[in-house]
């Protein structure tokens, strides 16, 4: 083994970014702070086209001896603030959020493709050592997945067993408004992750592929929340001593409560005034732009173009929980 080698796999500035089952490797980027803190999401879009790059057998790095620090998660449902979280994280001596690694939604597309259970377990525990390299001692690492992800939440938990997970989700009217505000992109976004539900076996139970397409695309929307919903449920009765839930407006009502009670649960000593006072509560997570309170209202006015079918469509969606008794306001609240 080569000392370039050895020095990839040891340092978490070389970022586990994707995954190859085909070679059964791992293809490195060199990602510093600043990338990551610039970057809305690790993905080709947003960091640097020129980093440095290596593949490296996923044995090899594994056998450099990697050593992963103490990593708790950021699962959601999407819309709801969590890329806001995981910049909160972005703390020098306590902590770094990771955004949406790559490497995790490889392990998703390999499932569909045919990668059995076994296999996905060994590099999902791999790759979570990797990814859980500290950016500097006494660091923890909070990795916030993509919510195509959630499937994997479970397994996350089990194979992490000190690993914490805030399972973050935006109220219904709320998720419908952002689909709705994004027209076109935002309706095929929720039909692509009801397809991608669908796939993974996490979809809405009880519905058939032609009751599916049937929906209007806020019901398919709401359908996606209604599943991650039922997810969320089930982790909180398997993990209830390391898994809490909270809404996006709780957290956004109160931010000071909520770091707390979240830095408490990950057993992270963050500075919370400092956090709640910085850039990841003051500028919006995806433009950069100064994003107050007053902004967000501004934001959320926006839903008033699609109010007739927001509601009809909340209380369809509240009408199909309640008929398998799922309740809307999840159990193992942050705040209490």
């Amino acid at each position: 083994m080569t000392p370039d080698i050895l020095a990839v796999a040891r340092d978490p500035l070389w970022l586990a970014d994707r995954y190859d089952p085909g070679h059964d490797a791992v293809h490195f980027r060199y990602t510093p702070r600043d990338d990551h803190r610039a970057a809305t999401f690790l993905t080709d879009e947003y960091l640097p086209t020129d980093a440095p790059r290596r593949v490296v057998r996923r044995a090899d790095a594994l056998a450099a001896g990697p050593v992963a620090g103490p990593v708790h998660y950021l699962f959601h449902s999407a819309f709801c603030c969590s890329t806001l979280l995981a910049r909160a994280f972005d703390a020098p001596g306590a902590a770094m959020g990771l955004k949406e690694p790559v490497l995790l939604n490889d392990l998703v597309g390999w499932k569909g493709r045919g990668g059995t259970h076994a296999e996905i377990a060994a590099v999902l525990d791999d790759g979570l050592t990797l990814l859980a390299r500290p950016f500097g001692p006494g660091e923890a690492v909070v990795i916030k997945p993509s919510n195509v992800i959630n499937g994997f939440a479970s397994a996350m938990l089990t194979v992490r067993p000190a690993s914490r997970a805030l399972l973050l989700h935006a109220p219904l009217r709320t998720y419908l408004g952002s689909i709705a505000r994004k027209g076109m992109w935002g309706r095929l976004w929720a039909r692509d992750l009801l397809v991608k539900q669908i796939r993974d076996g996490t979809a809405w139970p009880g519905m058939t592929a032609e009751e599916f397409i049937g929906q209007t695309d806020l019901q398919a929307g709401a359908i996606g929340w209604l599943a991650q919903h039922a997810l969320f449920t089930r982790l909180t009765a398997r993990f209830p001593d390391r898994v809490r839930t909270l809404d996006s407006a709780a957290l956004m009502a109160d931010p000071a409560a909520a770091m707390a009670a979240l830095a408490a649960l990950f057993g992270i000593a963050l500075d919370v005034p400092a956090v709640v006072a910085g850039p990841a509560f003051g500028r919006h997570s995806k433009t950069g732009s100064t994003f107050d309170a007053a902004a967000r209202a501004a934001e959320a006015a926006g839903d008033a173009l699609y109010a007739d079918e927001i509601d009809k469509v909340a209380v369809w969606a509240e009408a199909v929980a309640a008929g398998v008794g799922l309740q809307l306001v999840l159990p193992a609240g942050l705040l209490g």
